[in-house]
């Protein structure tokens, strides 16, 4: 039977240089791998593409927007017409009642005038005798 043998420590130093460079090799095949670069190549024009499209929704989106705020601003400005209209309209109405008030209290003053001269002039009637 054979005796188990450590390896010393030189021959460990090189076992684990051995590793390394053989790790390095692989890692610098990879890098320059064909394979490798099309799928970066095409991971990027995905990632670009991607940035196309967010612009793209981006600049619809600001399209939307300013869409909206001029049908927003366009509806405020009917809301203040109609607004006006309706002050108008109400400033005409209580124009209109105060003149058919201030015509109806002439009316009631001159009937009671007329109401009023007739009592003084029947008195007088009453008075003269004749």
């Amino acid at each position: 039977m054979a005796a188990f043998s450590t390896p010393d420590i030189e021959q460990r130093r090189r076992d684990a240089a051995a590793v390394k460079k053989a790790m390095l090799e692989k890692f610098r095949a990879a890098a320059v791998d064909p394979a490798v670069e099309e799928q970066r190549a095409k991971r990027q024009a995905i990632h670009e593409a991607r940035l196309a499209r967010q612009a793209v929704r981006d600049a619809e989106k600001k399209a939307r927007e300013a869409e909206l705020a001029r049908l927003a601003a366009i509806e405020a400005e009917r809301a203040e017409v109609a607004r006006r209209e309706a002050e108008a309209l109400e400033a005409m109405i209580a124009a209109e009642k105060a003149e058919a008030e201030t015509r109806l209290l002439a009316e009631q003053k001159a009937a009671r005038d007329a109401r009023y001269a007739a009592r003084k002039a029947a008195k007088k009637v009453r008075r003269r005798g004749y």
